[in-house]
């Protein structure tokens, strides 16, 4: 009689492993992208900061600025949506 407590008690014990693996997989995801969307965004800053001091380099600059800015939009949201994984 005592096996079948047992596997259900391990069964219960590797469900629970599970979703909290997957949380944390979910959790280091968004941190990751979020990470790779701040690399991008700093990338792009530079880039833009090289096209000011250009001549007829305002639109490249102007459209680098705004990726950048997209990307530090995309890299905040991706790190407050990893805190928030439950």
């Amino acid at each position: 009689m005592g096996a079948p407590n047992w596997l259900l008690a391990a069964w219960r014990a590797g469900v629970t492993m599970l979703r909290v693996f997957w949380k944390l997989l979910r959790q280091l995801f968004h941190e990751t992208a979020g990470a790779l969307f701040g690399i991008f965004a700093i990338y792009a800053g530079s880039a833009s900061w090289k096209q000011i001091h250009r001549p007829g380099g305002e639109w490249i600059a102007a459209f680098a600025a705004a990726y950048a800015g997209m990307m530090a939009f995309f890299c905040i949201g991706s790190f407050r949506r990893a805190r928030r994984v439950r």
